[in-house]
């Protein structure tokens, strides 16, 4: 039914549109003060910019309505609340993420908006109605169960996107990725098994898509712009609104008829398909929330009280860069949802599949824990000193360097005059982190 190019144009236009709204949404987040100030558990020290949810959101209404004047795709919107449904949770998840941005809310108000959101979801039509059983069977949820599940769903996706916003192009880069992954599958469901309701499913996520490619450039690092709230709250609606449309219109038993089997798909995790890839895409974000919760709660915090233990700042604690830190999320999030994909879509023998899954986990953590790289611990003192560069002086029992205590008066005198500046502007950085108002994960 549909071609692949109606689908890249929705992207490039939802792109080109989200990106060219960025730099007018920075000038007017500087304009109302919505700045994110530095705090002691932040990466950046100068204040930046938020809001670039307005872009986002802008790019949205570009992809539906573009999506709504092409032929094979607008199809969708006759006789569904799509569009409405998208428009409508979008708005109220952007407003509260404009004042939380702006002005701050308390966590209940946000989830409050939150849960309203994915209560517009299911109004328009969108929600988890059957879920699998061991052995094959299935269960069939009433409306209510539905209701309460799908707005779960929701509520935990936002909040797991929000939580991994905490280094620039990494919430973006990891939603786009999933994005891209939801996309594959679902425009597959509907070209060899001919599973037309599959088409809104795959343009909500080719829309989504196209978000992350348009703000990704202006939020790499150095970031321009944040997302905040605003942003990160739209992408998790947007990302979990797909495989719940998706449940929502399928019915598993085509996954498992002779056509489906001589249209490509594969039988093995037939039923739970719709529920795996989503849960594999999400798995970095949906882990770090897990993690936070317990780390919090066994502290004595509350869920949502910032930290800086999430897998994003452990990365940068073992030596990771900040560039090479993302790439190494991107490169896990592409290989959780790349495999559930390749599984859904290619008949592969388990053999190759299991042989080139396994290299790829021990090449991404030989990348992601240099402690594992054994070529480096056979190195010599002296290289391994040359090649880590210039070290800071050891701290003796006293607090001085070893070094200064051999150095000249007066060397010894302007070293601590310049270590007392140091900590006087430290201290006064993290007193006006910790004034700042909390925004989002960051």
């Amino acid at each position: 039914m549909n071609a692949v190019r109606e689908y890249l144009v929705t992207v490039l236009i939802t792109a080109a549109v989200t990106y060219l709204l960025t730099p007018l949404v920075r000038r007017g987040a500087m304009a109302v003060g919505a700045m994110h100030a530095g705090r002691d558990r932040d990466v950046h020290v100068e204040p930046v910019p938020l809001l670039g949810g307005l872009a986002m959101y802008g790019g949205l209404v570009a992809g539906l309505l573009v999506a709504g004047q092409i032929k094979p795709l607008r199809d969708v919107f006759v006789g569904s609340r799509m569009s409405s449904g998208l428009l409508l949770a979008g708005g109220l998840i952007v407003v509260v993420g404009f004042v939380d941005d702006r002005w701050g809310l308390n966590p209940a108000s946000k989830l409050a908006g939150q849960v309203a959101a994915g209560a517009v979801l299911v109004w328009s039509g969108a929600q988890v109605g059957w879920l699998p059983e061991p052995g094959g069977g299935t269960l069939i949820l009433t409306q209510d169960q539905a209701t309460a599940l799908t707005i779960l769903v929701v509520v935990a996706t936002i909040n797991a996107v929000n939580f991994i916003d905490g280094l620039d192009g990494l919430a973006a880069g990891i939603v786009g990725i999933g994005a891209t992954a939801f996309f594959l599958y679902y425009y597959t469901l509907t070209k060899r098994l001919g599973l037309d309701e599959q088409t809104g499913p795959a343009l909500a996520s080719a829309v989504l898509a196209g978000i992350c490619i348009g703000f990704v450039p202006h939020n790499s690092f150095p970031a321009r712009i944040f997302m905040g709230d605003t942003g990160a709250m739209l992408l998790g609606l947007l990302l979990a609104y797909a495989p719940i449309s998706s449940i929502a219109s399928l019915d598993y038993q085509t996954l498992t008829t002779p056509a489906a089997y001589r249209g490509g798909a594969v039988n093995r995790f037939a039923e739970i398909l719709p529920l795996l890839l989503p849960a594999a895409i999400l798995v970095i974000p949906y882990s770090d929330l897990l993690l936070a919760v317990i780390r919090r709660t066994r502290a004595g915090k509350s869920p949502f009280a910032p930290d800086r233990k999430h897998l994003h700042h452990r990365l940068l604690d073992i030596g990771h860069s900040h560039r090479s830190s993302v790439l190494i999320m991107y490169l896990w999030a592409t290989l959780f949802s790349g495999t559930v994909v390749w599984l859904s879509i290619v008949r592969t023998q388990l053999f190759v599949l299991a042989v080139a899954t396994v290299a790829a986990v021990l090449t991404l953590l030989l990348m992601s824990m240099p402690r594992l790289r054994w070529w480096e611990r056979r190195r010599k003192p002296g290289q391994r000193a040359q090649h880590a560069g210039p070290q800071p002086a050891r701290q003796q029992p006293g607090g001085s360097p070893a070094a200064a205590q051999k150095a000249p008066a007066g060397a010894q005198v302007t070293a601590a005059a310049q270590a007392a500046g140091a900590q006087v502007t430290a201290g006064a950085q993290v007193a006006a982190g910790r004034a700042s108002r909390a925004a989002g994960g960051r």
